[in-house]
């Protein structure tokens, strides 16, 4: 349970880092990388956060709030 929030955690930290790197690529204007490169990546994440939150969820590892109020 603590490696998949771990995992979660550090995806997130990706998601934010590949953000701020398009954002300078797109400030800059002249990159040797393109800026699609690093939102590819930060969509990527996003997709792997879902998929494993949805299968720690249907294996009952991690448990969703049934009443959220």
């Amino acid at each position: 349970m603590l490696a998949v929030k771990i995992t979660i955690a550090g995806l997130l930290i990706f998601m934010i880092f590949n953000l701020y790197k398009a954002m300078r690529v797109m400030l800059k204007g002249e990159s040797q990388e393109p800026m699609s490169k690093f939102i590819g990546r930060r969509v990527l994440a996003s997709v792997v956060i879902v998929l494993l939150m949805l299968i720690a969820i249907a294996t009952g590892i991690i448990t969703p709030n049934p009443r959220p109020y």
